[in-house]
């Protein structure tokens, strides 16, 4: 394993963050009295995979996370925070941008979202029209990265290397996406619709962060525009004031501090439509490794997943005593409809209980009892099937950019 052995490196790490962030805005700040400088710290994790060393970073209004890229912010949750209950909770959920250039202070006063394009009456909504627009809805549902799980593709995949830490899931609190068209009349001929937020490239002909969906997907009064998430205001990392919610979608279309949004009488064609975030166009959008697909299409729903959280690769158990094994398990908002648990590889598994349905986007707890007969090795393994019968791979689909990975999961375990 690549090792850094700059003793100095974790304050440098603090150093580029305190640089690139400056001041948290004054609304946020008031809602986050105890928000401080951040504070160096030499801890660090080993990720299980090639070059996996890692340092904990704290940033603004968050606990320490893993730290991918400091410029721009990429952060991952420390895996077990997902077995501190099924809500993410907002110091740790996790941080992804593209470029560098983003806010560090937003004045809720002087924010605007501007919506035009194919629209009757172009609008420029304040954050306090926005919240007036319509009565507030809560929705829980995941924001997971699509690159989530990429450093453990083999062969390694290209993009950043990251663990199952790129994801969340919350409580999110906004108003439909619906009710901001329908103020500003959407005009026939409309296709798209397109969403950008306030973060820039640092350099000028870069292409702007710009994500666009279907007219039908934008009016079907699920995607939402969100200006809270667990019950307090977004925080700055994680798009305040106003971001946008794509439940079931991965988190590429989940735009942070959202300013502006055009409807659109064609197909956007804008770079990260058109040439990034792109999967091969078949059922398992996956090929050879060393292949190149033949079609590629936009990401877009997320596949099934389960995870064992109350246990790590390597942990010791009792012999011959019960051990309550928990998890998540989660889908593009199908809902799960089972979860099952192997303590042979894989060779005979056995149902688990579900928890509380908090909803089809949102992580879904179980636990199963496993009884080690002796001591030894065990290898655990968890799948979980939705309620239009999808479910996991047992050996993972590979793609070039490291996308959507959902392979039956395995930790192993030592009875003693």
């Amino acid at each position: 394993m690549e090792r850094d052995n700059d003793p100095h490196r974790p304050e440098k790490a603090r150093r580029r963050a305190l640089k690139a962030f400056g001041a948290i805005g004054t609304a946020a700040a008031a809602s986050h009295p105890a928000l401080q400088a951040l504070a160096a710290t030499a801890a660090r994790v080993v990720l299980p995979f090639d070059n996996g060393e890692r340092e904990l970073v704290v940033f603004p209004q968050k606990r320490p996370l893993i730290l991918l890229t400091s410029r721009p912010p990429q952060l991952e949750t420390p895996f077990a925070v997902f077995n501190e209950g099924v809500l993410t909770p907002n110091d740790a959920f996790f941080v992804r941008y593209h470029w560098s250039g983003i806010p560090t202070s937003i004045d809720p006063q002087a924010y605007r979202l501007r919506v035009g394009g194919k629209v009757d009456t172009p609008l420029e909504l304040s954050l306090e029209e926005l919240k007036r627009l319509a009565e507030p809805l809560e929705v829980v549902a995941i924001d997971q990265c699509s690159g989530n799980s990429r450093g453990h593709f083999t062969p390694r995949a290209n993009g950043g290397q990251l663990s199952n830490g790129a994801m969340g899931n919350a409580r999110w609190t906004g108003l439909p996406l619906k009710k901001v068209l329908e103020k500003a009349g959407v005009q026939a001929g409309a296709v798209q619709v397109s969403f950008h937020g306030l973060d820039r490239p640092p350099l000028e002909g870069s292409p702007g962060f710009v994500k666009a969906l279907t007219i039908d997907h934008a009016l079907d009064g699920e995607v939402m525009l969100a200006w809270a998430m667990n019950g307090e205001d977004l925080p700055m990392l994680n798009g305040y004031p106003v971001r946008l919610i794509v439940p079931g979608h991965y988190g590429t279309y989940w735009i942070k501090h959202l300013s502006d949004i055009q409807v659109l009488d064609k197909p956007f064609e804008g770079f990260w439509m058109s040439a990034a975030y792109r999967i091969p166009d078949n059922p398992c959008a996956c090929v050879e490794p060393g292949t190149t697909p033949a079609k590629t299409v936009p990401i877009g729903r997320m596949n099934v997943r389960s995870f064992i959280t109350s246990v790590a690769d390597g942990a010791q158990v009792p012999a011959g005593r019960e051990t309550t094994v928990r998890g998540i398990a989660f889908d593009g908002g199908y809902g799960i409809a089972e979860v099952a648990l192997s303590a042979d590889g894989g060779g005979s598994w056995r149902a688990a209980h579900l928890g509380k349905d908090l909803g089809r986007y949102s992580f879904r707890e179980w636990k199963a009892a496993f009884t080690p007969p002796g001591k030894g090795t065990f290898e655990l393994k968890v799948r979980a099937v939705n309620r239009i019968g999808e479910s996991q791979p047992m050996n993972a689909l590979w793609n070039a950019a490291g996308y959507m990975r959902n392979v039956v999961e395995t930790t192993r375990v030592v009875a003693a």
